[in-house]
Parts: C-alpha cells; structure tokens; sequence
C-alpha cells in the first residue's frame, strides 16, 4: 500500500512523488490524509472528480475553511475570505463581474507590445551576466513589473511587493524570505490600505487600482479594507504563480532537449508548450474546499465540515484523461489542464499568465543561443507551491 505525506512540505521538497499519486489514482482516488495537531483532509485525485469538486461551490465551500488545507486563526481566515479565491456565489459572482472586462482577451492582447518590451530589457540583462539565477535574476522581473503597471504602483516599490507575494506562497520554506506567510498577508494588506488612501486622493489613473477603488461591488464601493485583501490576492497571484510557470517551463525544456530543441526549430510551437509546461508543472498543487453537507464522492462518504483538496499535480497527469500522461509533450492535444481551475473560480488572469509566458519564451529563445544548468535546481519546500527557489542557468546569446 503507498504511503505518502501530501500534507507535509517535507514530501515535495526533493520533486512531486508522481508515483506515488499514480497509484493512489488507482486505489484510492478520494484518499484520507492525516494531519498532525488538526483534522486531515480528503484528497481527491483524478480528474473528473477535482472539475466535480470545483464545480459545486455551494457544495463544496471555499469560503468556509479557506483554499489550504491547514486551519487558520480567525483573522487569518478572515483576511482570506475577503480575497476573490476564497469567495462562495453569490458574493463570488459580485466581485468577480465588475473586473471581468479588464481581464478579457482582446484587453490583455493590447499589452503584448509592454510586456514584450519588458522581457526584452530583462533578458539584455542576463544576457550582460551570462552566469545567473534564473527564477530571481530573471523571471522575477517580469510579472513584477507587469503587475506593477497595472495596479499603478510606484516602481521603487515593485521589489518589495514581490518579496511579500513570495513569502505568502512560500512560507514554509525557510530561505524563501524571513517572516511567516501570514505577516506577509498583513504588511501588503497594510501597505495596499495606505496606497488606496493615498490614491483617492489623487485624479484618477488609467489603470487597475483606479477602476477598483471607482467600481462597485455587490452595490457599492469598497472601502480600503476590502481594497487591501483584493490587492493581496491579485498581486500575489499575478507574482509568485508567473514567476513559477516561467522557471518550471525553463527546467522541463532543459530536461526534455528533444522537445527544446523542436521548440527552436518551429517558434509557433510556443502557445502549446506553455500549456503543457501549466500542465506538466502547475504552479499549486491544490486547493481546498469545505464540504457544506454530507455528499460522496466515487463512492467515499464525506461528511459536512471534512476539508476536500483537489489535487492539480494528480490530476494533471489522469491516465484517463491524457494518453503517455507523465510525457511532456509541448504538442500535446488536446490538453485540458486544469492547472488555472475550472468553474466559477477558474482564473481571472488566464490571459495575462499565457500572454507573458508565450512571449517570454519567444522572447527567451530568440535572444539566447545556448542555455544549459549551471547547478542543481533547488525547489521551494512546500506543500501547496510547485515551484523552485534556485535554478542556476548559463546563457550564451
């Protein structure tokens, strides 16, 4: 019988234990799992049952317990609450339609040419070291400074945000950034209420902060408090997540050289191989759901109040759903991933985070001739972020 700890950080600190998931897909696809000093959780596996999970939100509760599936203090779990993932219908809906026409896809494609310009600067950079560390040195930069312009924040700033949006995913890893996760959560909350103040007293911008702080929501503004909770969400999201996918994909090409090197010889390939990379190396392992009453699922009898994880990194590699699945293929077809949700919640920045990983890797491909390890990598020892802390890499124009 396979044995594995999904709730400790220790399990995927050395890589995700696809083996071990594969079985359990097998044996147990909706699996207990024990916690220390709280109540365990029920991981489901497969993939049919995660978009069944993610699907039923009033069934299975974001807002009741939060999206991590270990119990937060109250006004942690508060803090959390306020945020657009941990929001049930039809508050959920409330927030979420206003800022819709800002993240559709025509909108986001209008800030191709920024973004492009962005990673050009970026990569001449590098380029000048030659020698770096890639997730900080190089793929940090761009979701920060993507980010930044949208919401409007002072540049001199942008370094300290990613570091707080860095800590809140990665918090139990010690070198990931001093401090726990949730004075992180706190300090940007902090920081987000006296921007709000400062800019409603400013004209206002074309940007993000402006239409967010000009709307309503659920029939009326938001004061700076609901402000701050949004701001961490967005932020932390737009940050950490794209950071991840762009380091990942970068190491999945490295240890895949055929598939690398088909991606040279045809740059069209790009759109699917950072599907694939999404799929192959999703940026969280899960998120957490409360269930609201008793249900089952595949026959596994949960009870109102147990905690549901639907595991992304199981799913994503469903033998029923994706033929030779543990094969990163950038042309696999079809692909339906499920590493941006399903669902009501599925991901306000879907666009965005494709946008900037189809062209940084245009951008990555184009401006570097040779770019080989130059070290091991290192992961972020969690057991909710998929992600690395270090990947040394040598690049040659």
């Amino acid at each position: 019988m396979t044995t594995v700890d999904l709730a400790s950080p220790d399990t995927f600190a050395t890589g995700v234990p696809h083996d071990a998931l594969a079985d359990l897909r097998r044996t147990r696809p909706v699996h207990f799992q024990e916690m220390k000093g709280q109540p365990g959780f029920w991981a489901v596996l497969r993939h049919a049952d995660v978009v069944h999970v993610a699907r039923e939100p009033r069934l299975f509760s974001a807002s009741e317990g939060g999206v991590v599936v270990e119990d937060l203090a109250p006004d942690q779990l508060e803090m959390m609450r306020g945020m657009l993932l941990a929001m049930d219908p039809p508050r959920h809906t409330d927030y979420r339609k206003p800022l819709s026409d800002r993240f559709k896809a025509r909108v986001i494609a209008g800030l191709e040419p920024a973004i492009r310009a962005v990673c050009e600067d970026i990569l001449a950079t590098a380029a000048d070291k030659g020698d770096v560390e890639f997730v900080h040195d190089v793929t940090s930069g761009l979701p920060s400074r993507v980010i930044g312009e949208l919401m409007g924040l002072p540049e001199e700033d942008w370094p300290h945000i990613h570091e707080l949006a860095e800590r809140n995913t990665s918090g139990q890893d010690d070198d990931a950034g001093s401090g726990e996760p949730s004075s992180a959560s706190v300090e940007m909350a902090m920081y987000a209420i006296a921007f709000a103040a400062r800019r409603r007293a400013e004209p206002v911008r074309e940007d993000l902060t402006s239409f967010i702080l000009g709307s309503d929501f659920n029939g009326k503004p938001m004061d700076d408090i609901d402000f701050a909770k949004f701001f961490v969400q967005l932020v932390t999201a737009g940050n950490d997540t794209t950071k991840t996918m762009l380091s990942s994909g970068l190491l999945a090409l490295l240890q895949h050289p055929d598939e690398l090197d088909r991606l040279r010889a045809d740059p069209s390939l790009v759109p699917g191989a950072v599907e694939e990379v999404l799929r192959w190396a999703n940026p969280l392992h899960y998120f957490r759901r409360t269930a609201t009453a008793d249900t089952e699922i595949r026959g596994v009898r949960i009870r109102a109040g147990e905690k549901v994880a639907m595991y992304y990194t199981s799913a994503n590699r469903d033998e029923d759903v994706f033929a030779d699945a543990h094969r990163f293929d950038i042309e696999r077809h079809p692909n339906v991933h499920l590493s941006f949700g399903i669902g009501p919640h599925f991901c306000l920045g879907v666009h965005l985070a494709r946008l900037e990983g189809r062209v940084f890797f245009e951008e990555l491909l184009a401006t570097f001739a040779s770019i080989e390890l130059g070290g091991e990598p290192v992961r972020v020892r969690s057991n909710l972020n998929n992600g690395l802390k270090r990947l040394p890499v040598r690049l040659a124009r």
